[in-house]
Parts: C-alpha cells; sequence; structure tokens
C-alpha cells in the first residue's frame, strides 16, 4: 500500500476507534431498539450449490486436553478425510446445542442454536471456509454439511504449494451486518472479536487430530475474498475476509508457501438474504475498507514472532496433565448468562489458569491467531483463595512489563504476590475490593462482579499500528478473541464458567489504570466465575435428527 494510503488507511481505523468507545454519559451509536422484523438469519446458505454431508464423530479416543493445548497428541496423526474434515468442524463451528423456553402451556416461545465457537449477542457473523483439491467450500453449520462454491479449471493439488500431501486450507470471513443489526456501529470490533475466538477454536480442533493449522501471513484482504468468491461491494450483507489458514497433518513444517492457489473457474450457489431491510452504517463499511491487507508476493507462516519470548511461561511437564477429554470439553463450553457471586478458587488452580494464556511456540489456538504477542491482561480478583482481592497485571511478553510500568499510575504497587511461582508474571497493582469497580466499568454489568475474576484485555495499540499499519487493528483484536476463546476453555477445565464482555466504557477503564495516550487501549472484556444456571432453560443436543450412534 502506498503511503499516503496507508495513512490514510490508519487514520480512518483510530477515526473509527475513537468513535465507537462507550462513555458512561453516551454509547457508540447504535439503532437503540431492536428491529425484530429484520433480525438476521444466523445461518448462511448458497442455494443451488452442491452439499457434501459431513459425519458426526463416531467416539473413539478423545485426547486430554492439556496434551492438545502443549500440541503433543500421543500418536500418528489422523488421515484427512471427510471424518477427519467433520470432526475439525465439528470441535470449532459447529452447533453445540440448541436452547429453548417453554411458555406457560408447554409450548416452545422462543428456540436457538448455541454454537462450539461462541460470538458476541450469540449473532455469529462468521463464516468458515474450506479449500481443498475438490474446491472452495462454505461450511454450513446447521447442517454439518459443505457447500460447494467454487470449482478449478485445471484442477488444484495444495501440494503445489509446498505443503505436506493431505494438507489444505481454512478461512474465516465477517458479515458485518449479523452484529451491526443489534450493536450499530461498534459492530465491526465485535466481528474481529468472534474472527478470533474462531480462529484459536480451528487451531485447538485441529490440534486434537495431531494436525498443524497456522495463519498465513502476507495474504491480501481482497485476493482471500476473490478466492473465496464473495461480492466485496457496498451490500449491507458485505462479507469480510478476515484470515487464510494452512493446515498439514503432522508438525508444521514451516517457511514459505511456493505459490498460491488459482482462483476457481466456475462459482456455484447463491447466497440467502439474511434481512429483507437493512439499515446503513456507513462507518462500519469503512472500518473494514481501512482495515484491508495488502497483497505478498508470497505467503508464509512464520512461528513466534520476538515478542513471544516471554519467560513466564509454564515449562512443558512442570504439572501434570489432568484427566480431562478435550472434545468433550471444546463443545461442551458455554457463556455464563450470570455468576452466582460466591464460588471461589485456589490459587494453584488460579496460577495453572493463567500460565495456560502465556505465549508458546505450540500453542495451537495463538499460532491459528499469528505471531504476534500484543495483549496483557488487567485482572480484578474477586475470590481466589489465598490471593488478596485487588488488581493485578498479567505480562505475557518479556517486553510487556517495562511498557506497562512506565505507561500505567505511577503509584501502582507491582508486587509479586506470596504463593505465586516465579515463571508466571504476575503482579499485584494494588489491594482492596473492586467487584462495584468491575461493574461499573462493564456498563453497569453484575457478571463482571459477581464471578471469581473479570479482566480487561489490554492492548499495544499505537505502537502496533506505527510498525504495522491499519491492519493491525483488526490483529490486535483477533488476539484478544484467541485470549477469551482460552478463557472460556481454561475456566471449564477449572470447573467454571467463562462469559466475553463487549460492552465497557473504554476510557473510563483508562483513566483507573492511569492511562493518558493511546499506547495501551482496553479493547476486550472477560469474566470467569460459577455460573448461575437459568432453570427457564431447556437444552437439547445439536445435530439430534442425524446423531444416532453418534457422539453427542
Amino acid at each position: 500500500m502506498a503511503g499516503n494510503d496507508a495513512n490514510a488507511a490508519r487514520r480512518a481505523i483510530e477515526a473509527y476507534h475513537e468513535a465507537t468507545k462507550h462513555h458512561l454519559h453516551r454509547y457508540a451509536r447504535s439503532l437503540g431498539w431492536l428491529d425484530w422484523a429484520n433480525q438476521p438469519d444466523p445461518f448462511r446458505r448458497y442455494a443451488g450449490a452442491p452439499v457434501r454431508p459431513l459425519p458426526l464423530p463416531a467416539g473413539g479416543a478423545d485426547p486430554v486436553w492439556d496434551a492438545v493445548r502443549a500440541g503433543r497428541v500421543p500418536g500418528a496423526p489422523a488421515p484427512v478425510d471427510d471424518a477427519s474434515l467433520g470432526d475439525v468442524l465439528y470441535h470449532s463451528l459447529a452447533l453445540s446445542a440448541w436452547k429453548q423456553v417453554r411458555g406457560p402451556g408447554g409450548e416452545v416461545v422462543s428456540r436457538w442454536a448455541l454454537r462450539v465457537n461462541p460470538s458476541s449477542g450469540n449473532l455469529h457473523p462468521t463464516e468458515g471456509w474450506l479449500i481443498d483439491a475438490l474446491g472452495v467450500h462454505h461450511y454450513a453449520p446447521a447442517a454439518h454439511a459443505l457447500e460447494l462454491r467454487g470449482r478449478w479449471g485445471d484442477g488444484f493439488d495444495p501440494a503445489a504449494l509446498g505443503l505436506p500431501p493431505g494438507s489444505f486450507l481454512l478461512a474465516v470471513t465477517s458479515i458485518p451486518w449479523r452484529e451491526a443489526w443489534k450493536y450499530g456501529e461498534r459492530a465491526f470490533r465485535y466481528c474481529q472479536h468472534d474472527a478470533g475466538h474462531a480462529l484459536a477454536a480451528l487451531g485447538l480442533a485441529a490440534a486434537r487430530l495431531g494436525w498443524s493449522a497456522r495463519r498465513l501471513e502476507g495474504v491480501g484482504t481482497q485476493e482471500l475474498a476473490a478466492l473465496l468468491g464473495l461480492d466485496t461491494g457496498d451490500h449491507p450483507e458485505f462479507e469480510h475476509a478476515e484470515a487464510l489458514l494452512a493446515v498439514v497433518p503432522g508438525p508444521w513444517p514451516g517457511g514459505r508457501l511456493r505459490g498460491k492457489p488459482p482462483l476457481p473457474t466456475q462459482w456455484l450457489g447463491q447466497a440467502n438474504r439474511l434481512s429483507p431491510e437493512h439499515h446503513d452504517w456507513p462507518l462500519v463499511a469503512a472500518a473494514a475498507g481501512a482495515v484491508a491487507a495488502p497483497a505478498g508476493s508470497t505467503w508464509e507462516a512464520p512461528m513466534v514472532g520476538p515478542a513471544a519470548a516471554c519467560a513466564g511461561r509454564r515449562p512443558a511437564g512442570a504439572v501434570a496433565d489432568r484427566p480431562l477429554p478435550a472434545g468433550a470439553l471444546i463443545r461442551r463450553r458455554r457463556s455464563a448468562v450470570a455468576m452466582d457471586g460466591r464460588t471461589t478458587l485456589d490459587l494453584p488452580a488460579f496460577c495453572r489458569l493463567l500460565a495456560a494464556l502465556l505465549p508458546a511456540a505450540a500453542d495451537p489456538a495463538l499460532r491459528a491467531v499469528g505471531p504476534d504477542v500484543d495483549v496483557a491482561l488487567v485482572l480484578l480478583v474477586h475470590r481466589v483463595d489465598g490471593l488478596a482481592p485487588g488488581l493485578y497485571v498479567l505480562c505475557r511478553a518479556a517486553d510487556h512489563e517495562p511498557d506497562l510500568r512506565a505507561a500505567l499510575r505511577a503509584d501502582f504497587a507491582w508486587e509479586r504476590p506470596a504463593g505465586v511461582p516465579p515463571s508466571l508474571p504476575l503482579y499485584r497493582l494494588g489491594a482492596g475490593d473492586l467487584r462495584e469497580a468491575a461493574r461499573q466499568v462493564s456498563c453497569g454489568q453484575a457478571i463482571a462482579a459477581d464471578g471469581v475474576f473479570s479482566v480487561g484485555l489490554l492492548a499495544r495499540f499505537e505502537p502496533s499500528l506505527a510498525a504495522r499499519g491499519a491492519p493491525a487493528w483488526a490483529r490486535l483484536f483477533q488476539e484478544t478473541g484467541a485470549v477469551g476463546q482460552l478463557l472460556y476453555l481454561e475456566a471449564e477445565a477449572a470447573g467454571l464458567r467463562g462469559t466475553g464482555i463487549g460492552c465497557f466504557f473504554d476510557d473510563e477503564v483508562h483513566r483507573a489504570l492511569g492511562l493518558v495516550d493511546h499506547g495501551w487501549q482496553s479493547l476486550y472484556h472477560f469474566t470467569v466465575g460459577g455460573a448461575a444456571d437459568d432453570p427457564r432453560l431447556q437444552s437439547e443436543p445439536a445435530y439430534a435428527e442425524r446423531a444416532e450412534g453418534a457422539d453427542r
């Protein structure tokens, strides 16, 4: 991108970021009410496209969660076939359950699907795509099937890219209208959170089978859109190309790809219309245009960037693996709608949870998002046995600590808490009961105060945009989504529940921390605790009509 264009894109995304901040006396612009007649269809389908149903997993061995996280699943990698492709999507982008509410007469008054990958407001702007020797396929989660969208002219073998036999590509896209329908101009932020959640989910699902998924760098937004056959015009239901992964059935070989796939020569199917009418949000489309990445001459998947050299990463094998089947844990993930206000977590389990959020070269979730580590965690600890309530910071990269010491309030203590392993870069900034503060800065939501702890995910903002341009804005939000996905799953592993919080008062958080410029910005909030279940909600298994003899 030419210098002037790059500067204009950066100014545009910085303006979008400022315009979409929530404030104590003014929320970011939205309709302010829900236009139920135009609620978007949560499922994209392509009428007329050949459908390839994917098998549901039939049970069998399920590696333990800690082995998946460490990238050391025992045994040979699974062969690449429809069963294993179905398994990857079943544990990443598929439906996980149906929820419903019944009226006083027993009639179902509301019914909706949950998915393995979480989404802001359960609106699911994220779409998944698979590119292999047979063509370009859209994943239809409601049917657990692939829809053939694009056929190759002279054929295509991913091995021609220099990937091992059996390799394929996965892509993630966003339909901002699904979020804008409810959240207005802030919607594109949530699309990026959700893309990060989905990328981490795909990386973990691939690792369960002994495969490696890595994000490809140098992929231009428009060239990915062209590969997927997306309409990149100004239609209100436009689809934004987010990321492309290479998936290898075995260890990651590293290095650059030898080429790029050709474009399909035949397109099949017609996308369904998601809403009969739309409200126009020009700022959302402008943000999508601003973060468009230029095409590189080659595609590559670097390992871990220099910022990821974090001394606090828990050494492999330092703690025994827990007997938690990874697939079952992944699919039972839910977002808590409320916390019980009394559940606690002991200090060793808390430290183990935090250590699992630190970067490592073999981490399948974080490596699917990219090599950079620009997100630190500010924790408001409420109920950890053996740790004083108060404000803490977790530095996920070696250079976070000096940067944050310089950026945050000068009177913060920066104490190493007793009982915390020396390898965990956790610091106490101040002690005290912060439950009310957590509630206030998260738009008054009690769920931020009633958990074991709540989190503000701080991103190294202005330096990242200065170094990598406007596309870095989307990558920062995606990194917070990937960390959020790990918070969800590590909370489940600890017997708790998590919930992402997209509504918070951005600059109130910054003022409380003493941040006076844009060097660091709060991009996402999260809470972990004991869930308070709603007895009115009933749950049904996903794919019940197909699941005879399958793992539900």
